[in-house]
């Protein structure tokens, strides 16, 4: 709570320095925000309610048993694939995190999950070759599926 008091007061003062200093692009950009925020919380609101649903009819038992401590290199390879075919916003990825720590998910799962969410981008690969090149895409994208891996093993080592 004391965090959030923080951030949100950060943000107030930014902002308002921010219309003193020059109103109309402060406007305009906050304009920008908004239609920003209405763009993605169709996907927001679906991305809940699958959560909520999830976590609603799996069992606790059941998700610490596919992605706790003793579900090892499986339950992790489980949430680095299920990271990486999402495409959630990071913004979203944290309490979908906090819920699953909270039903028995191991730290070093979170971890990989968090990372490969925010890494890897299964949705968005069309796109990417297209821009990068298909090696470059599928070189980047499997480096990082390796590399959200490694980090997860380092946080669960260090937690």
């Amino acid at each position: 709570m004391k965090t959030a008091l923080i951030i949100n007061g950060f943000t107030f003062l930014c902002l308002t320095a921010a219309l003193k200093k020059d109103r109309e692009k402060t406007k305009k950009a906050l304009k920008i925000a908004g239609k920003s925020s209405l763009r993605i919380l169709p996907m927001v609101v679906i991305v809940i309610l699958i959560i909520g649903i999830i976590l609603g009819f799996i069992p606790k038992s059941e998700i610490a048993k596919i992605v706790g401590e003793k579900a090892g290199f499986k339950g992790i390879l489980i949430v680095a694939l299920l990271g990486a075919i999402l495409h959630i916003p990071s913004i979203i990825s944290f309490p979908l995190a906090a819920s699953l720590l909270k039903s028995g998910a191991s730290v070093t799962s979170v971890a990989v999950f968090i990372t490969t969410l925010t890494m890897i981008g299964i949705v968005t690969l069309p796109i990417e070759i297209r821009e990068l090149g298909k090696k470059i895409a599928l070189l980047r994208n499997g480096l990082s599926f390796i590399i959200a891996i490694i980090i997860g093993l380092i946080m669960g080592a260090i937690l």
